[in-house]
Parts: structure tokens; C-alpha cells; sequence
């Protein structure tokens, strides 16, 4: 669920507007951050099969140490502890952590039976992929939402903060068109180097938010 992820961590700008939305989106991101990594060192894996599911051509067989529940709620707790040990803010370390885990539950609704509740423990998943309508009509429900309470939560200071914005959801409301209707990816190899570009969304999502200011009332 790209961008259902990634509108939770722009809504939540609203429960913590003195965050940027580039933190609040790395916490609701954060295991498919480190999943690429894992990959490219070899430490969880996943095979290219074209209609495992009709949005997914990917058979994620092997992704307990970023994808469980349990070790969702792991990096939870270190991404909340990090936070609070800098900022010494319990309210929003328990949020940040919250958008950690809830990486997890939007998962386990588009996901087939493929997530871990733990490493070597049973898989789950609702497989909402299965239907690419059913997907479209939920994720971009939640990318719309997400969008628009951060638009609501805040305002542009310059042409920046206006036109960056805008520019980041074109970009992505492409890339998950693009990522749905594309042909399967060559590698998986081309899949780990390719996943190091949330890197560069997080970066523009930082550099929007610097130039929007949080609405008082």
C-alpha cells in the first residue's frame, strides 16, 4: 500500500505539526525503507511472479525481519525510543511509533497470506490485490484523505511550499499508476536499487514541509 503509507504519515501532521511530515512519513514507511537494504544484503528475499496477485507481480516469500508484526512492533519501539531519547516528547514518540505498526495493518489488508506474524510464524493477509479496482478505490481513498488533511493542517510560506506540494503528489499519484500498470520489474536486483528512492521522496517531503507552516486554528 505505497501511498495509503505515505498519506497516513501526511495526515498525522495534523496530531504533530511541529514534526516535519518528512519524519512523519519515514516512521509510515519505515520497513519498506529497510526492505530494500535487506534484500541487497541478502537478508530476506522475493521472487518476480507475474500474477501472484492482479496489482503485485512479486512473491514475497521471505520478508520476516522488516514485514512480521513482531518486528513491526520492534522497530516501532527503537523508531519511538530514538525519537523520545532526542526530543524527550513521549506524545509524539507514541505516535511515531503507532505509524511504524501501522505499516503492518494496511499491509495485512492488501497483502495475500504472505505476512509473518513473526519470524517462522504463520503467514496472514486479507489480499485486497487480488481486485486492482478494490485496491485503487481503498489506497487512493486514503491517499486523497491523507493529502487533503495536510493541506488543511497547513499552509505555504512561498511559491516553494505551494508548487513542491503539489509537485510531490503529482509524482506520486504517477509512480503508483506507474507501479499498478507497469510490466514486472527485470530483477529483483533493479527492485532493491530501485526501492532506494524512497530515500529521495523522504527528502522532498522534508524539503515541502520547511516551506509550509502549521495552521493555528
Amino acid at each position: 500500500m505505497f501511498v495509503g503509507h505515505i498519506a497516513l504519515g501526511f495526515a498525522a501532521k495534523r496530531a504533530a505539526p511541529g514534526v516535519s511530515a518528512g519524519t512523519l512519513v519515514m516512521a509510515a514507511q519505515f520497513v519498506d525503507i529497510l526492505w530494500p537494504i535487506f534484500l541487497l544484503l541478502g537478508l530476506e528475499h522475493v521472487r518476480i511472479d507475474p500474477g501472484n496477485t492482479a496489482v503485485a507481480p512479486l512473491d514475497f516469500y521471505d520478508y520476516p525481519w522488516t514485514h512480521s508484526l513482531l518486528m513491526g512492533l520492534l522497530w516501532a519501539l527503537l523508531f519511538a525510543g530514538i525519537w523520545y531519547l532526542r526530543k524527550r516528547d513521549s506524545r509524539v514518540a507514541l505516535l511515531l511509533g503507532g505509524l511504524v505498526v501501522s505499516h503492518w495493518v494496511l499491509d495485512f489488508i492488501t497483502h495475500r497470506p504472505d505476512l509473518p506474524l513473526y519470524p517462522g510464524g504463520p503467514n496472514v493477509g486479507l489480499g485486497l490485490w487480488n481486485s486492482v479496482a478494490g485496491t485503487m478505490v481503498v489506497e487512493g481513498g486514503l491517499f486523497v484523505a491523507g493529502v487533503l488533511i495536510y493541506l488543511r493542517a497547513t499552509r505555504p510560506l512561498d511559491r516553494t511550499g505551494r508548487f513542491a506540494t503539489y509537485g510531490l503528489i503529482a509524482f506520486l499519484v504517477v509512480a503508483y499508476l506507474a507501479n499498478i500498470f507497469s510490466p514486472p520489474p527485470p530483477s529483483v536486483s533493479a527492485i532493491a536499487w530501485g526501492g532506494q528512492a524512497g530515500w529521495l521522496l523522504l527528502l522532498w517531503a522534508l524539503w515541502v514541509d520547511r516551506h509550509r507552516e502549521p495552521l493555528t486554528s
